[in-house]
């Protein structure tokens, strides 16, 4: 007999929630076949089989809370399932596929005695290998799993899914958001759903840092037209050499570390009533996911090229798509940018990611009419806006910070030639 143990969590972790089980009591499974998935603070984390066998007991149901390295269920290694465990063979008579479907009727039992209910085979079949925690959800929103992208593995529904759902292509439940809702009867309806883990610790971290630090932004102004004009000019060439297309992020990562190196306080964090300056570039990107918005963290920025940072942000957000970072691929950053441009957004204050302290926020490219050399010129320009703790940071250094960076992205060439 062997135990089954949720995984060690980091310091920054205290706890996870079982969010599905996707086999059950006395099930046979093969090594690394996936057993449970534990959502914690920050990522989902799987469970998996540590050998073949048979799960012979689950000690933490869904929905229960589990600590580090805290016992879920029982596992014997090599054991087969029972004959009670396995599946039952339909024994009922074939039916032709080209047949509709026989609707679900009562009939009367032999002895004549009260109305026995037909079971809908089909149903059944359709929601078989959906966990107990899906099934509920289903039947609390009124939303069909099958209607919904399933983020598990091979494609699984869970319940996180169900939480915040997003529609299969060909869905028949449509909304102008893209979300399901229930049909329209005419009335008004509302649906209550409960917040997931990781929104509720995004909710409360995002209120503790208005309540607990002294947050200012200031704003400025780039004039995008020379990182654009040399975007067009080299985007083929970049793409073909690295195999990754050329974006707008990479060089503001840069020209930020490059800004971080000049003023040590940007780059620094508050430990109680210390100042830990960070003599490394660790820089997060905020990433929305369906699971709701993560921050995955480039490491060592100072020793990436351009195409490192867009093909490290590629494969960052591909995890963060499929619920697939890692704890360690969202902590101990020192720095954040967060890109709402992506979403139109013209002008916004980000609020810090403590105990980080600041925060740079892109928004839209749009052209505006701006003054240059006495005349009046069509420019595409972009608002930045850094907030940052006056705790630690002073005015003049958060302004000269924003305008260093102003100043590399409307001359990339400065940062080629270390200006």
């Amino acid at each position: 007999m062997a135990d089954i143990k949720a995984p060690v969590f980091p310091e920054s972790v205290a706890d996870g929630t079982i969010v599905e089980w996707h086999v059950t009591e006395g099930q046979q499974v093969n090594r690394d076949d996936l057993l449970a998935e534990i959502e914690t603070d920050k990522v989902v984390l799987e469970v998996v089989a540590p050998d073949n066998g048979v799960v012979t007991k689950i000690v933490k149901q869904v929905d229960d809370t589990v600590l580090s390295d805290e016992l879920i269920a029982e596992f014997e290694a090599g054991a087969s399932a029972s004959a009670d465990s396995a599946p039952a063979v339909d024994s009922a008579p074939a039916v032709d596929p080209d047949q509709p479907a026989a609707p679900v009727q009562a009939k009367q039992a032999a002895d004549g005695g009260e109305p026995v209910q037909v079971t809908d085979k089909k149903n059944e079949d359709d929601h078989k290998d959906q966990s107990p925690a899906v099934r509920k959800a289903a039947k609390e929103s009124g939303v069909d799993p099958k209607e919904v992208e399933g983020s598990g593995r091979g494609g699984r529904v869970t319940k996180t899914d169900m939480a915040n759902p997003t529609l299969k292509a060909d869905s028949s439940i449509k909304s102008d958001s893209g979300r399901p809702v229930a049909e329209s009867t005419g009335e008004r309806t509302e649906k209550r759903v409960p917040m997931t883990r990781l929104r509720k610790t995004v909710a409360n971290r995002l209120l503790a840092a208005s309540q607990e630090t002294a947050m200012l932004t200031t704003f400025n102004e780039v004039n995008m037209k020379p990182l654009m004009d040399m975007r067009a000019k080299y985007k083929d060439q970049f793409e073909k050499r690295h195999g990754v297309r050329l974006g707008f992020m990479s060089l503001f990562v840069k020209a930020a570390t490059e800004a971080l190196k000049r003023f040590p306080a940007v780059n620094a964090s508050l430990d109680g009533d210390d100042i830990v300056y960070h003599g490394f570039y660790d820089i997060g990107v905020a990433v929305s996911s369906d699971r709701g918005l993560v921050v995955p963290v480039l490491r060592d920025t100072d020793r990436m090229s351009m195409a490192d940072v867009e093909s490290r942000i590629r494969e960052l957000g591909g995890l963060a798509q499929k619920g697939k970072l890692g704890i360690s691929d969202m902590t101990g950053g020192t720095f954040t940018i967060s890109n709402g441009g992506v979403f139109g957004s013209l002008m916004s204050t980000p609020i810090l990611n403590p105990p980080q302290t600041a925060i740079l926020g892109m928004h839209a490219i749009n052209d505006r009419p701006m003054a240059v050399d006495g005349k009046v010129e069509i420019l595409p320009m972009m608002y930045l806006a850094l907030s940052y703790d006056h705790r630690m940071i002073d005015g003049k250094e958060a302004v000269q910070f924003l305008v260093t960076i102003k100043e590399l992205v409307e001359d990339p060439a400065m940062l080629l030639l270390d200006l």
